[in-house]
C-alpha cells in the first residue's frame, strides 16, 4: 500500500483513488445570484447544499417535458404542424373559390412563395450544375 510519503517519489506507482461514497461527484458552475438561491431553498428545506442541488434537479426533470426521442417524432410533429395549418387555412378561404385555387393558395401559405424557396433551412437544398 502507499502511505502518505510515497506520493511524492518517483518510483512509487500512481496513488489510487478510493471512492468515498456510491454517488458520482460532479461539480456545477452557477452565478452567484442562483447560488445564494439554492443556498436558501437547501437552509429551508435543511439540507447540504450539495443536496438541494440534487433535489432541484430531481424536481425539475419530473416537470421538464420529455425531448423528442428520435427524428421519425421530429417529423410526425411537424407533419401534424402543418396539418393543422391547413385545417386553419381551410378555414379562413372563401368557399365560393374553385377548388385549385383553393389549394394553390393553400400550398403558397404552407410551403412559401417559390422565390424563397432557397431560403428555406427545411428543404434540401438544391444544387446547381
Amino acid at each position: 500500500m502507499i502511505g502518505v510519503s510515497d506520493f511524492g517519489s518517483k518510483d512509487s506507482a500512481s496513488p489510487v483513488r478510493r471512492r468515498t461514497g456510491l454517488d458520482a461527484i460532479s461539480a456545477v458552475k452557477m452565478p452567484e445570484m442562483l447560488t445564494a438561491t439554492v443556498d436558501a431553498w437547501a437552509e429551508a428545506h435543511q439540507l447540504s447544499r450539495s443536496d438541494a442541488i440534487c433535489k432541484l434537479v430531481e424536481f425539475g426533470l419530473k416537470v421538464a417535458p420529455t425531448a423528442p426521442t428520435s427524428a421519425h417524432s421530429v417529423a410526425t410533429d411537424a407533419t401534424r404542424v402543418e396539418e393543422l395549418a391547413v385545417h386553419e387555412i381551410e378555414g379562413l378561404l372563401d368557399p365560393a373559390l374553385p377548388e385549385d385555387e383553393r389549394e394553390r393558395r393553400i400550398r403558397r401559405l404552407t410551403e412559401g412563395p417559390p422565390e424563397f424557396s432557397h431560403e428555406r433551412i427545411d428543404l434540401p437544398k438544391q444544387h446547381r450544375t
